[in-house]
């Protein structure tokens, strides 16, 4: 209870250089999110609610839940999260296999839980859960050998699990894509052999190869991704297509913002998934540029703030955040370039929807949590 008083009771003492470089870059990019998602999504928002404005005021709640959430993480001490790792990790693997069970399923997907007033995607969640659990216990890691042969079996038999909720009995390739990612670098920077990581990533890519035979849609998908130049009656190529014609649209200075052609209902989740469509068709390749620069310098400073940790629980915890949000943005950056196929993956902080803002912020206030108790620790001064 003494924990909770006093995340709500926020401190404003002074802190480090990355602390406030996080904090200023988050602010930044979630301000231009909702710029972009104000523009992006006003034909569709009228279409569908007769009110232009819906889903950027939706947004903007979400932002400020988001908000509240990084504030009341970031208070947190980091003793909470390691007494309530497995509890993270346990009520999020819950509450997935709750929507797995009862959930909405959309464009085939069952990652949805209806809550009645609001909807929300467990599986963004989970991964914050992993990453806390998994830090906790990674961070256990020590010279006795069959221990830790007992740490990473837990660890593997949770990853089973999840993955096995959310891309299996979910169905969702894109989240499932982005936890392996996340956990892979969570479990390199952890300390696997690097022998054995080279080993997991193998078995990872030929289940994700099984995944993508056993399902004929994602199978299209892929087909098409690699066989551009052939015919694509089915229309499986329209989103990444109309994608590419928005960023040449926009040229190098952009049409200027509010100002995009494909949002008119040219580009399905034009405010979702295909954000940076929009963004570098008002916003040009100077804009598109911009938000690269972005999420490199949020990746950069995570690694430095993960750098400065000496405590292997905090270290792991800002490492697989950092490997999260940047990749994830790598991923869906590289989806709308045509580097991937169509993974239905948001931009962290930018793209529409409350799961994706509210649990990234709250892994941010977490990653500020973290930095705040290594400046706090005796005999670290402060920079």
């Amino acid at each position: 209870m003494t924990d909770i008083k006093d995340a709500i009771r926020p401190k404003f003492r002074a802190q480090s250089r990355e602390f406030y470089f996080l904090l200023g870059l988050t602010a930044i990019i979630s301000v231009l999110g909702l710029a972009m998602v104000a523009s992006a999504s006003t034909v569709d928002a009228f279409k569908n609610t007769s009110n232009a404005a819906s889903t950027f005021l939706r947004q903007g709640g979400f932002a400020l839940i988001g908000g509240l959430a990084l504030i009341f993480a970031s208070n947190l001490p980091l003793a909470f999260y390691k007494r309530t790792a497995n509890v993270l990790l346990l009520s999020t693997l819950g509450l997935q296999l709750i929507t797995v069970l009862f959930g909405t399923e959309i464009n085939g997907n069952r990652n949805w839980l209806d809550l009645g007033i609001v909807s929300i995607q467990p599986s963004e969640f989970l991964k914050l859960g992993l990453i806390i659990a998994f830090s906790s216990m990674l961070a256990q890691l020590g010279p006795d050998e069959l221990e830790n042969r007992q740490i990473w079996t837990r660890v593997f038999v949770f990853s089973g699990l999840s993955l096995g909720l959310v891309v299996v009995l979910g169905k969702d390739m894109g989240t499932g894509v982005v936890m392996v990612v996340t956990l892979a670098g969570l479990f390199l920077f952890a300390g696997m052999k690097l022998s054995n990581w080279l080993t997991m990533l193998a078995l990872g890519g030929s289940a994700a190869v099984a995944l993508v035979f056993a399902s004929p849609s994602r199978l299209a998908r892929f087909s098409a991704w690699l066989n551009p130049e052939e015919a694509d009656p089915m229309g499986v190529r329209w989103q990444y297509e109309h994608g590419t014609w928005a960023l040449a649209h926009g040229g190098i200075f952009g049409t200027g913002l509010g100002r995009s052609k494909m949002k008119w209902s040219w580009i399905p989740e034009v405010q979702n998934d295909f954000i940076f469509a929009i963004i570098g068709e008002e916003l040009g390749l100077i804009g598109a540029l911009f938000v690269i620069v972005l999420f490199t310098a949020l990746a950069i400073t995570l690694f430095a703030i993960a750098k400065n940790q000496t405590d292997p629980f905090s270290r792991n915890i800002v490492a697989a955040v950092m490997v999260w949000i940047s990749m994830q943005a790598f991923i869906n950056i590289g989806v709308v370039l045509g580097v991937f196929p169509v993974l239905g993956v948001p931009l962290p902080l930018i793209s529409a929807g409350g799961s994706s803002l509210i649990s990234t912020m709250a892994a941010i206030g977490v990653v500020l949590a973290v930095e705040r108790n290594r400046l706090a620790m005796p005999r670290r001064g402060r920079r």
